[in-house]
């Protein structure tokens, strides 16, 4: 069985090792969603990941609610993500983005008062995040048809506009509760046309973005993230074993290049699964790589490669704190505990910070 410090082929990605860095909203763009010049800085003390999936990266103004989050549909934008992924090449790194549509969790703050949108007209439980501080959701309405083929277009153009800024591919974040998410579980879809109902009509919208955007840039550059095995946001299912099976047998035949599983375990502690993670279940569905995350440690991510349950593992808040986490890792060196309190400030404070090792 191959070890973290393997290398793995992920499409047409060569990681050097299969501690990736996950993808961490921290909250250091500007108002107007553009990325700044710290966070050329962040992602590249962070290169020596195998593989570094961004921040969540907005594809359009009606789907980003979340303050100071980074988008990628003006030029721009596209030119302040080409100084990261300079910055992460010219350090030898892989670097991926991750493209988000939240649906029904943007606040109509951020859209000057316009309602946002979602498989179906439901309200997100809890507070929305806004520059006022927090306000409770709104009443999403649902897409039609027509809308939903131009959410499609937006990703396509997103993928280009990632490949564009010098990004070796693209995930489609497909997990945690957002839109397209919205639309896979049955909590949250009550759609009775094509995009509704019956697994296959919900898997719909995910099997046509993914294929979309696969045929725009290449499904050797197209990863998804999928969040099986519980509720996020108020979004859940009532059966999520034939779903998820369905869905990877569907990405795997598009042919994407991985697929990464978000699965807090039962006792997690950034996030609870309402079952045990589904991932050894799923495993047979995908025949690409399957990366593995949520509260792993050096340890358990390599119990489950051994065991054949997943081929890497994304590792989020250590990197944090330990920009040069693989080394850390493989030497058996302290790690540096991250500051929460820190996580979305806009400063370099908590940020850029934390120093490699000696």
């Amino acid at each position: 069985m191959p070890s973290l410090f393997d290398p793995i082929q992920l499409g047409a990605i060569r990681a050097p090792n299969r501690i990736l860095m996950a993808p961490m909203t921290r909250a250091r763009g500007t108002r107007d969603h553009l990325p700044t010049p710290i966070m050329a800085d962040y992602y590249a003390q962070r290169a020596s990941a195998g593989l570094i999936i961004s921040e969540a990266i907005g594809i359009n103004q009606l789907g980003l609610g979340w303050p100071y989050a980074t988008g990628i549909w003006s030029r721009e934008q596209i030119a302040g993500w080409r100084n990261v992924t300079a910055a992460v090449h010219e350090r030898g790194g892989r670097i991926i983005a991750q493209l988000w549509q939240m649906g029904r969790v943007v606040h109509p703050d951020f859209l000057g008062g316009r309602q946002p949108v979602s498989a179906s007209a439901t309200v997100a439980p809890n507070h929305a995040h806004t520059y006022d501080g927090k306000k409770p959701y709104e009443r999403a309405r649902p897409l039609s048809i027509d809308e939903i083929v131009e959410v499609v277009e937006d990703f396509r153009q997103a993928a280009l506009n990632a490949i564009d800024a010098g990004f070796d591919g693209i995930q489609l974040h497909a997990s945690n509760g957002y839109l397209i998410d919205q639309f896979l579980r049955d909590s949250a879809n009550f759609r009775d046309d094509r995009y509704g109902g019956a697994i296959e009509n919900r898997l719909r919208f995910l099997k046509e973005t993914a294929r979309t955007v696969a045929d725009a840039i290449g499904a050797d550059r197209v990863g998804v993230r999928l969040s099986p095995n519980g509720e996020t946001q108020g979004v859940r299912d009532s059966d999520p074993l034939p779903l998820f099976t369905k869905a990877l047998e569907a990405l795997s035949a598009i042919g994407v290049a991985h697929v990464e599983l978000r699965e807090p375990p039962i006792d997690g502690t950034f996030g609870v699964g309402e079952v045990n993670p589904l991932a050894r279940h799923l495993r047979s569905a995908f025949k690409g790589p399957l990366i593995l995350n949520s509260d792993f440690d050096a340890t358990r991510a390599q119990a489950e490669l051994d065991a054949g349950i997943g081929d890497a593992v994304a590792f989020g808040r250590p990197f944090i704190a330990n920009p040069d986490f693989p080394r850390r890792v493989a030497e058996g060196l302290p790690l540096v505990k991250d500051d929460a309190q820190k996580w979305f400030t806009q400063g370099t404070e908590g940020y850029l910070d934390y120093n490699n090792w000696g």
